[in-house]
């Protein structure tokens, strides 16, 4: 699977400090909700990037490698706006609730956040999607949809309640807080 990056960083040969620091420079230039590349050959940036993506706030995705070439993602993220933005679609369950249920949990996550790790069974659709594959859902079905922290998937099960599906729930906390077993999907 290909990961859909929005700029890419070419850190290669650069040693600790540098792919943070050059990283660092690189998330001013991006918008919120947009996707970094960083392709190191630092082993050391794999734990460095992770650290400091969690320390400022950002979402570290993952990282791919390819012989000794990494691939580094991360969503740049704005964590006070991520939180001020309020949950609005009224029907809620938690993640344990919608996982002991019987219906489709629909992730609308990108497909790089999806592919790192993702409760098994999942249906993959990212927001950016949905409106153009929704058909792929069948209405008179319970849909459980969950993205990082409830915010994609408040406004996605907005979208789909608007286009006449009555089953359908938000997943709160939603992957933030998720515990059980994961999926993998990576190359």
């Amino acid at each position: 699977m290909s990961i859909k990056a929005d700029v890419q960083l070419d850190a290669k040969g650069l040693a600790c400090p540098m792919p943070i620091v050059k990283t660092k420079k690189a998330m001013q230039g991006l918008e919120d909700g947009q996707v970094l590349e960083v392709i190191a050959t630092d082993k050391g940036s794999k734990a460095d990037l992770a650290a400091w993506s969690k320390t400022v706030g950002h979402q570290y995705i993952g990282t791919t490698e390819e012989g000794d070439v990494l691939y580094h993602y991360i969503r740049k993220c704005n964590p006070e706006a991520s939180e001020a933005v309020e949950k609005t679609f009224e029907q809620t369950v938690t993640n344990e609730e919608a996982i002991a249920a019987n219906g489709v949990i629909l992730d609308v996550r990108e497909a790089a956040e999806y592919a790192f790790g993702h409760i098994p069974g999942a249906k993959s659709m990212p927001i950016g999607e949905l409106s153009s594959r929704m058909y792929e859902l069948d209405k008179a079905q319970t849909i459980y949809v969950i993205c990082r922290t409830g915010t994609r998937s408040d406004m996605a099960a907005q979208q789909l309640a608007e286009a006449g599906f009555t089953n359908i729930y938000n997943v709160l906390p939603g992957m933030s807080g998720y515990a059980g077993e994961l999926e993998k999907e990576v190359n």
